[in-house]
């Protein structure tokens, strides 16, 4: 799917709201992309799917909980690659993983991320996969807010790579005055 037609998408199902929204880092902006309503949407869902198998090549997958992990499952059955999924922080009972699913030492991860804003949740799921062994030096977002995201990655030599950049997806848009 070409980068218009996505953007199309997500304004269609209303996946793009502005408005005063505080973020996850604590910070607030004028528009918010809601990843619940394009990890519901399963128009969207694989549409984006779609996008992020074209990217990932053979490359096992590592979605970020909660929010990566209907894109990774949905990019696991697009593309045939398994995939993993990896916690904010190890669970308490049952295995005590903070990663669940199967991965060998060395193997190299792609992460799949929804929204980057300042890429500290990629950071700290690149660091628990890098921990357990794997290796990985790439995540792929849907949208990328253009706030400090790639550039605090590439300090962990982690490139990040977008479907969608904000300014992409805000030009020409709609806003309520």
């Amino acid at each position: 799917m070409d980068t218009q037609s996505l953007i199309d998408l997500l304004r269609e199902v209303d996946a793009v709201k502005f408005g005063e929204f505080e973020l996850s880092h604590g910070g607030t902006s004028d528009y918010y992309v809601d990843k619940y309503i394009f990890n519901t949407d399963p128009d969207c869902l694989a549409a984006i799917a779609e996008a992020f198998a074209e990217r990932v090549g053979d490359t096992t997958l590592g979605g970020v909980a909660l929010g990566a992990v209907p894109l990774t499952a949905a990019t696991s059955v697009e593309s045939g690659n398994p995939y993993v999924i990896v916690r904010k922080k190890a669970k308490e009972y049952g295995t005590g993983n903070q990663i669940e699913g199967r991965f060998e030492d060395g193997e190299e991860i792609v992460v799949l991320e929804d929204i980057a804003t300042t890429g500290q949740s990629a950071i700290d799921a690149v660091e628990a996969l890098r921990d357990a062994g794997v290796v990985v030096d790439r995540v792929l977002v849907v949208v990328d807010r253009e706030e400090g995201a790639a550039e605090n990655l590439a300090k962990h030599d982690i490139e990040l790579q977008s479907l969608l950049t904000a300014s992409q997806l805000l030009a020409d848009a709609d806003r309520p005055e």
